[in-house]
């Protein structure tokens, strides 16, 4: 298969190198872990917080100085919910890259498409209806089987409905979203009342779940899928183009975009069903990466994650501090900053 040339995604003059750019990043995500892990009701000193850390790692290599209580915040309740933050950002961000180019809609993300919406759908069924007949693994199994019934919805009607063009496939996406939303809210309403408060959390989004028991899930889903999406970052340049571009590069353009759309649901259905719907970073996160690298999706995509790893982890300090000591949900911060990045970028267009 012939390649995209990759000086027609060259990043803004004085963006810099992709290893600069990721050293960067990764430096900023270490001060971001360090700033989420540190501010709480009880503030723990930076030394603090690394100096657990290392003594979880290897108990011989640093002496403990602090209690066993703030061991206990940082290691059991901070430390894992910086992690999820991490991911989900991560992830998300990646899902709305790729959703970008194979749609060559640049208002693509998996919450408008319907995506988020569906796997809350499958989240809900299963703690309010079905039961976990599958362990730990049922809410993430029935996210994804939702988040992947919402994205082949969402082609579905579009291609019914002749919306192929890229402004009808997020208006297809969000009608969707809307009736997906509507059952939900039935789901809630023909449950038990005595738990439907738990089932905000998918509703609103929010880290406060996270367990080092639970991380694993989320893992192993996300670092194979990148890998899968970096690996195709030629293809997914190729699509940007156009769909004829991308055919006589010799790309199967349907199969292809089929798959992204299945990596993407079950990418965005496994962080819902451990984070709730936390919607526009797949939007923002994108955007933000193209001014930095460029829009070659070799470096896109790794420092789209590495951003909207960064930006959840903020979104969840800011969460934490403005109804401090209650935890606000997170999406609603993401939602107010995503809604003016989403009416800016309108006016961009």
């Amino acid at each position: 298969m012939q390649r995209i040339d990759a000086s027609k995604f060259r990043p803004l003059r004085g963006a810099g190198s992709l290893p600069r750019n990721l050293c960067l990043a990764a430096l900023l995500m270490l001060a971001s872990v360090t700033v989420a892990v540190s501010v709480g009701a009880v503030p723990v000193p930076a030394t603090t917080v690394w100096g657990v850390v290392l003594n979880k790692i290897s108990p011989d290599l640093i002496e403990t100085t602090w209690s066993k209580g703030r061991t206990a915040i940082v290691w059991e309740i901070r430390f894992p919910r910086a992690l999820l933050a991490l991911m989900v950002g991560a992830g998300l961000a990646a899902v709305g890259a790729s959703l970008q180019a194979v749609t060559r809609n640049p208002l693509a993300d998996p919450h408008l498409l319907g995506i988020s919406s569906g796997g809350a759908f499958g989240a809900i069924l299963a703690l309010l209806h079905t039961g976990l007949f599958f362990g730990l693994l049922t809410v993430p199994l029935l996210a994804f089987a939702g988040a992947l019934a919402a994205t082949l919805l969402v082609l579905a009607v579009s291609s019914f409905a002749s919306a192929t063009s890229a402004d009808r496939l997020v208006l297809t996406g969000v009608a969707i979203s809307f009736i997906i939303m509507a059952g939900a809210n039935i789901l809630i309403f023909l449950g038990d009342p005595r738990a439907t408060h738990t089932v905000v959390f998918w509703m609103l989004g929010g880290l406060g779940l996270a367990q080092w028991t639970h991380l694993i899930y989320p893992l192993v889903i996300l670092l194979p899928c990148l890998a899968w999406l970096y690996a195709r970052s030629s293809d997914l340049n190729a699509m940007t183009i156009g769909d004829e571009t991308a055919a006589t590069l010799g790309l199967n353009v349907v199969r292809f975009r089929l798959s992204v759309f299945v990596v993407g649901a079950l990418i965005t259905g496994v962080m819902v069903a451990f984070s709730g719907m936390i919607g526009f970073v797949g939007l923002m996160m994108p955007h933000i990466a193209r001014l930095l690298v460029g829009g070659d999706y070799q470096r896109l995509i790794p420092v789209s994650a590495l951003l909207g790893g960064v930006f959840v982890l903020w979104a969840d300090i800011a969460a934490r501090t403005i109804m401090a000591p209650e935890d606000m949900p997170i999406g609603i911060v993401t939602g107010l900053i995503g809604g003016c990045f989403f009416v800016w970028l309108l006016r961009k267009r």
